[in-house]
């Protein structure tokens, strides 16, 4: 006697935090995505959620990716194909994902893709050709988070201090990344800041003009008070209801297309 391979789920949800946070970041995601009764991974990445950010020392941005990847497959082997929901490196890294399995990918959603940076020292950012010089001088850089109402604050958001190595790895995932950006096509729905103090709104064109998704497949939602710990700030339960809403329609139109393609392979 043997036993049955389960279903897959018409769709699972991978959540990827972002460069230096916990887990907490993204928390206030996964109920609520795993309450549509559909598989939900939420992984830690290389180097994080330790008691010290040394935890980050001589880690890089390939070692991101393949904790990604390796959370990917194995959601795969629960759901037909996947929405990626990713946060500032993590959006990075689910573009990434996008371009290795189109054929997998559901849809994306990008939540502060930290393209462009507040700091002058970023990619693209004025003062980036010295950064490398800068890291031969300092080991570890401070890092603050600003929230629009701190005594509303849900969680602890992040390190407060990365390796310099690591940010100058990070600094190389979104070179590597912008130049992959034509190749992704899937459906888009960005969630950016008017204002915050980490990733400047310049992201969400630079997005749009790179890559290949058509028009009517994208979408995007701007908050108006939010820092960059978007799932721990004041709108946190206005982005939590439109992802939960987004992936509720994706579910939906997967769910459809799935039925009728068994109406027709039984007809």
């Amino acid at each position: 006697m043997t036993s049955e391979t389960p279903p897959k789920s018409p769709l699972g949800i991978l959540i990827l935090h972002g460069f230096t946070a916990t887990g907490e970041s993204v928390e206030a995601l996964h109920k609520p995505l795993s309450d549509l009764g559909i598989p939900v991974l939420r992984p830690l990445l290389r180097g994080h959620g330790k008691q010290s950010p040394e935890a980050l020392r001589g880690v890089r941005w390939s070692e991101w990716l393949l904790d990604a990847t390796e959370a990917f497959d194995t959601l795969s082997q629960q759901a037909r194909r996947i929405v990626v929901v990713g946060h500032s490196m993590g959006a990075l890294l689910a573009l990434n994902l996008a371009t290795a399995y189109p054929e997998k990918i559901d849809s994306l959603v990008l939540v502060t893709p930290a393209f462009r940076l507040v700091s002058l020292l970023g990619p693209g950012r004025p003062l980036h050709f010295a950064a490398r010089i800068l890291s031969t001088v300092f080991r570890k850089w401070n890092l603050q988070s600003v929230f629009a109402d701190p005594d509303n604050a849900s969680c602890t958001a992040h390190y407060e201090w990365a390796p310099t190595d690591a940010i100058l790895s990070f600094f190389e995932l979104v070179k590597h990344t912008t130049l992959k950006l034509s190749k992704v096509s899937c459906p888009v729905f960005i969630i950016h800041n008017r204002h915050e103090n980490t990733v400047l709104p310049d992201s969400v064109e630079l997005l749009g003009e790179g890559i290949s998704t058509p028009l009517e497949e994208r979408k995007v939602l701007w908050l108006e008070r939010s820092g960059h710990q978007v799932f721990c700030d004041c709108e946190r339960e206005l982005a939590v209801g439109a992802i939960v809403g987004y992936v509720s329609g994706r579910l939906a139109l997967q769910s459809g297309l799935r039925n009728g393609e068994c109406e027709v392979a039984e007809s």
